[in-house]
């Protein structure tokens, strides 16, 4: 049995494992870091040092969420997203890992707050130490943030000749597409800022959204009487009672 190989292996301190290394060729991915830029050089940035990476992939998202202003809760409606994999060797795993890159993506935008022992935490202890260290106090995705339609593509026509049957590599690259779920909610933010602050401000006025996007810096990026009266308490000036930017403490 696959047991008694293993066990004898181990007394007779023989080595199972396996191990490999792959080297990119040089002929066509090749870096220079410490070359001199020609004087007759035309083009993009840096493009004159050469090719960092064998092939480049991308990929698009546009996503809808509903934002519940009194309480910051918000859920995803719809996530529409394109990923470009070259010519996909098994489709079904590609679009796996795509919705799972995106999920991942989405808790870090939106709930994966990390919080240490700083100045504006010193009630942890002892100082530097990280609270958000286990499932109770760090927050991620479960089945009730996924989008309620989530939706994927694989971009076609787009074979890529420097790798295994013209596919490309998607473990990690859809990760950053999970932004769109915190850019739509900052969207809807200014919209509820514009129509809470009784036209003190307007639904083009920019305003910062410190990552993660959680519900209490949702709430506290709203500006209305609620939110102005927790700041303020009994001492905010009834001639200026929206207070444009405020950002819940967090360890950034």
């Amino acid at each position: 049995t696959l047991a008694e190989v293993a066990t004898s292996a181990f007394f007779e301190r023989i080595d199972l494992s396996a191990h490999g290394f792959f080297k990119v060729s040089d002929d066509r991915c090749g870096y220079d870091w410490e070359g001199v830029k020609p004087v007759d050089y035309v083009g993009p940035d840096n493009r004159w040092r050469g090719l960092p990476f064998n092939y480049f992939t991308q990929g698009c998202a546009v996503s809808e969420v509903e934002v519940d202003v009194l309480t910051g809760d918000h859920r995803i409606l719809r996530s529409n997203l394109i990923a470009d994999v070259g010519s996909s060797i098994n489709p079904a795993i590609d679009v796996g890992q795509i919705e799972g890159a995106f999920t991942q993506g989405v808790g870090w935008c939106t709930m994966e707050e990390m919080i240490w022992g700083d100045e504006d935490h010193k009630w942890i202890r002892p100082r530097g130490r990280l609270l958000t260290q286990g499932p109770g106090s760090y927050k991620i995705p479960a089945f009730n943030d996924v989008p309620e339609k989530l939706n994927v593509v694989l971009l076609d026509g787009v074979s890529n000749p420097f790798a295994v049957h013209s596919s490309k590599a998607v473990g990690e690259p859809p990760f950053f597409l999970g932004c769109s779920v915190f850019f739509a909610i900052k969207d809807a933010v200014r919209a509820a800022r514009a129509s809470c602050s009784n036209g003190a401000i307007s639904d083009s006025e920019e305003f910062s959204l410190m990552l993660p996007a959680t519900s209490e810096r949702i709430r506290m990026s709203i500006c209305d009487e609620l939110r102005d009266e927790s700041v303020l308490g009994q001492n905010k000036d009834p001639k200026n009672c929206i207070l444009l930017e405020f950002q819940p403490k967090g360890s950034f």
